[in-house]
């Protein structure tokens, strides 16, 4: 059964570059609301440990993530755009990144697995998030595959060398002859070049 769904877009490689996509962002979304969900708790608890206000803590744990989708975003347009990313992206996306994995880790159990267990949910959304941007620059750039003709007819159009002249006639939409005439004169001049 597998196959036989898949084999319905083998034939179809943007659809099943769309499928992928699909797959990826719905998949970064439920890893994004997991990771939101706890990390933001871990965050709330650890701010307010160390004496912020309700508010404060409440606030916090968004700047972090907030740092780490607007640096992610801001590295892409400049993918999208043809250039390469700057320093403070880079620098603002690692630093969120890993204040968001140290907050989670230092609010968890005092143990190996503990820690590790607390760490997980960041890391994945880092990890699933990145692959999606991945995605979307490599779409963006034109990195996708070239669609397969449907007919295994191809027009191939003339080289830039070539010396193939389009024989058909020039009309002027003013309805000048001379227009006409200067044309096809410069169509033969080209011809006795080739």
């Amino acid at each position: 059964m597998v196959s036989g769904g898949l084999a319905a877009f083998s034939g179809r490689p943007q659809a099943g570059e769309r499928l992928i996509r699909w797959c990826t962002t719905v998949s970064v979304l439920v890893l994004a609301w997991i990771a939101a969900v706890l990390s933001y708790k871990h965050m709330y608890e650890l701010v307010l440990r160390y004496g912020e206000t309700s508010w404060g803590a409440a606030l916090l744990p968004v700047s972090v993530d907030g740092m780490i989708v607007a640096s992610s975003l801001t590295l892409l347009a400049d993918s999208r755009a043809g250039r390469r990313g700057g320093v403070l992206p880079w620098a603002l996306l690692l630093a969120g990144s890993a204040a968001s994995l140290a907050a989670n880790v230092a609010v968890a159990e005092p143990s190996a697995i503990g820690r590790v267990i607390a760490a997980w949910p960041s890391c994945a959304l880092i990890g699933a998030y990145e692959l999606l941007m991945r995605q979307v620059r490599q779409a963006s750039n034109g990195n996708l595959p070239e669609p397969v003709p449907e007919s295994s007819e191809q027009v191939s159009s003339p080289s830039a060398n070539s010396c193939e002249v389009p024989t058909t006639p020039y009309a002027d939409p003013t309805g000048d002859d001379l227009a006409s005439s200067e044309e096809s004169t410069s169509v033969e001049n080209l011809s006795k070049a080739c």
